[in-house]
Parts: C-alpha cells; structure tokens; sequence
C-alpha cells in the first residue's frame, strides 16, 4: 500500500485509459468536438465521467443535479447511468455551448432524462426548493463559477436526501490552493470551501486528487 497517491505522467495517463475507459462512439465524439473549443481546458476528464457515472450507480441515483454543464460530456456520462426514468436537472447560462451538449444527448438517447435550465443556477436551485423539492435528489456535481461555490453547496445540501452526495469540481485549482502567495478571489473562494467542508459536521468527505481535485461530500 503506498503512503500517498501516485503521480502520473503521460505514458501512466495513457495506460490508465487504455487499460479502464468505456466510452462509447458519442462520448468519444463528444470530446473530440470539445477539444477544438475555445475553451476546451472546461472539459472533464473520460476516466472522470467514467467515475461519476459509477457513484451514480452505486448510489442507486434516481434525480441528480448539474451545475455548470459546458458541453455536457459529464451530463451524458451521468444520464447514461441513470435508470430510464431518472431525471437530471442540468443548470447553465451559456446557451451555444448547451446546444452542443443537447445534440449529443439526444444522439445518445439520453435526452429526455435531462430538463436544461438556461438561467443562472442559484435562481434554478432556489426554484426547486421553493416548489418542495427540498431532500429529494440523490446526487448533485458543482462545476460553475467559483464566486458561488459555497452558495452551490449549501443549496445542494439544502436539495440532496440523507446519504446522498455531492462533487465539487477544481478544489485543488491547478495547484494554487497550495500555494500561499496566491490570493485570488477564486483561489481563495476554493480555500474556504475546503475548509469549510472538511469541519461540517452535517457531512462526510473526501478530497481527492482526481482531475483537478474531487471533493465528495455524503449529507448524514
């Protein structure tokens, strides 16, 4: 057992797709469109989607939360997990890069399991908790802007049943949440999130170094 998590570089990386990624022909498609975007670096990781898509499942996830969708390679990920008649409430207000990520649902016949709000996500989560929807989602991903992050996850925790999860995308932010000399509204917006989660008592979590850093929080 090693005592820390191992690095990788390009010829690990590439072992650790070839040897574990299932994608399929549109997910790969998918990737390959992203890549040629302006901001293609917002793309999530396969082996990532891949992941998300197994928490999904072994919650037994039947409505589920997204939180920045971009081109929506995570939202197929997570809607081809769930059951025929799971649901997905996808928040974005980006429109181009959501019509991107409609085509690709609908290729994967994922479509109807995903009900996109173009509108600013806070105003979104803050509608479904006015309507009673308080307790009833499995599973909610934050990958937005970082100014609402602490926002996003109280709403989400506010939205999620006990035992259900949450991921909050970018909370090692390339490196410079390590670094003191950083101090960035971001940067330190992503620090006190951190901090903040790993002494809530409402939850358990986990950092992990996944992609850009993973951090799991289950609601008790």
């Amino acid at each position: 057992m090693s005592n820390r998590s191992i690095e990788l570089d390009d010829r690990l990386y590439s072992y650790l797709l070839s040897a574990s990624l299932r994608e399929t022909a549109v997910q790969a498609d998918l990737r390959q469109v992203t890549r040629e975007h302006r901001q293609a670096r917002m793309q999530v990781s396969p082996e990532q989607g891949q992941f998300m898509a197994l928490l999904v499942q072994l919650l037994g996830a039947r409505k589920t939360l997204e939180i920045g969708v971009f081109t929506g390679y995570r939202a197929l990920a997570v809607a081809m997990a769930l059951p025929e008649d799971g649901r997905m409430v996808a928040c974005d207000v980006n429109e181009d890069d959501c019509a991107i990520a409609r085509s690709y649902w609908e290729k994967a016949n994922v479509a109807h399991k995903i009900d996109l709000r173009i509108a600013p996500a806070l105003d979104t989560l803050n509608e479904l908790i006015a309507t009673g929807e308080s307790g009833t989602f499995d599973f909610s991903f934050i990958d937005a802007d970082k100014s609402n992050y602490d926002n996003y996850y109280e709403k989400s925790l506010q939205l999620l049943r006990p035992g259900g999860l949450i991921a909050v995308d970018n909370t090692l932010w390339y490196g410079r949440v390590a670094d003191p000399d950083v101090q960035d509204k971001r940067t330190n917006r992503i620090r006190a999130l951190n901090e903040k989660v790993r002494d809530d008592e409402r939850v358990t979590m986990s950092l992990l170094p996944v992609g850009d850093g993973l951090l799991l929080v289950r609601k008790r």
